[in-house]
């Protein structure tokens, strides 16, 4: 029933779960009052903000229906966190519904994501905190950039599917699509967390559930392909064999800032 979303969960729900109590951080939003979470997935960042401000009530939306089924699976009675299907381009509720309004690595994924954005202010009460995060495919995301640069180096057709070429992974794209929305007091940081990795498998096996980009390249090799795709990855990693632990830096271009009273 969950396919999809426990597959989301092996392959990037870890890497959320380190990332979302540190957008919550950064983005300052009060300790009491509602949170729209836009692209909430399996709920990695409604469940960190219910956890690090108690007296906030979050509402989840993400395109996904399994996604929404799968989160809602894991709230429980009193958690003050709900989640529904909803098109972060088009959100259902009325202008100044929320005290706040958070996204976690998925506003590269939308398809107008300035939209997304100023649907984000647009339901965001004036004064109130608007943030979001997307991974640094370029250099900061090492689990992503090890494996397209050994993809590239095995397959020429690779570079074209890189992750590096997506919209607002770079410096300043965050900030500038925050300017964009009409958004003030912008603020951009680097957010970097590390993943400790049991042995190769533990990095390898999520790429073949087929989640991403990534994930959708490594599922269609095939045969000697695959095997070299898979020993290119591992001598990049510079690992000393299958069962060694590994570490690896991860890194998200985060912004924050607050909806004026002009945009309405």
């Amino acid at each position: 029933m969950f396919g999809d979303a426990i597959a989301y969960e092996r392959y990037m729900g870890r890497w959320s779960r380190l990332v979302a109590p540190l957008l919550v951080d950064f983005a300052d939003i009060p300790d009491e009052g509602s949170v729209l979470d836009v692209g909430s997935g399996t709920g990695c960042l409604s469940f960190a903000i219910a956890g690090l401000k108690p007296h906030c009530q979050v509402t989840g939306i993400d395109l996904s229906k399994e996604y929404v089924a799968y989160a809602g699976s894991r709230t429980t009675p009193g958690a003050r966190v709900s989640f529904e299907a909803g098109d972060a381009q088009r959100l259902r509720f009325g202008p100044a519904s929320f005290h706040s309004a958070l996204s976690l690595l998925v506003l590269n994924f939308v398809p107008d994501p300035a939209r997304a954005a100023a649907e984000m202010v647009r339901v965001t009460r004036p004064g109130g905190v608007v943030a979001a995060a997307v991974w640094d495919y370029g250099e900061g995301m090492r689990m992503l950039r090890v494996f397209w640069d050994a993809a590239a180096s095995v397959d020429s057709q690779a570079a074209v599917l890189d992750e590096n070429r997506m919209a607002l992974c770079r410096r300043g794209e965050l900030s500038a699509l925050w300017h964009k929305a009409g958004v003030t007091k912008v603020e951009e940081r680097a957010l970097e967390i590390t993943m400790r990795f049991t042995n190769f498998a533990d990095y390898w096996d999520p790429f073949l559930l087929g989640q991403g980009p990534a994930g959708a390249y490594a599922r269609r090799a095939q045969g000697a392909g695959a095997e070299r795709l898979r020993n290119e990855v591992k001598r990049r990693l510079g690992i000393s064999g299958e069962e060694a632990p590994f570490e690896l830096p991860a890194r998200v271009w985060a912004v924050r800032g607050a909806v004026p009273k002009a945009v309405r």
